[in-house]
């Protein structure tokens, strides 16, 4: 019995550490200011379909007072 759990510990161990070890290989997110966004951007989806259309994966609106569209990809 005692087999048994230890054989059940060691693969949730195996399978926490391939969980963690994983992770950290995402990629950095270089971000552009959008070429083809007029006007002011209030929400992030309508931002993100213009990026879309311009070649990148997403898009964000970033700014405090006055926010601006920014295309997001992997790099």
């Amino acid at each position: 019995m005692e087999r048994k759990i230890f054989a059940l510990l060691f693969l949730f161990f195996i399978l926490f550490t391939s969980q963690t070890a994983f992770r950290g290989a995402e990629g950095r997110v270089c971000i552009s200011q959008s070429h083809g966004f007029k006007g002011p951007c209030g929400h992030d989806h309508n931002c993100a379909l213009v990026c879309r259309n311009e070649g990148f994966s997403g898009g964000d609106c970033i700014g405090v007072f006055i926010r601006k569209c920014y295309c997001t990809k992997n790099c």
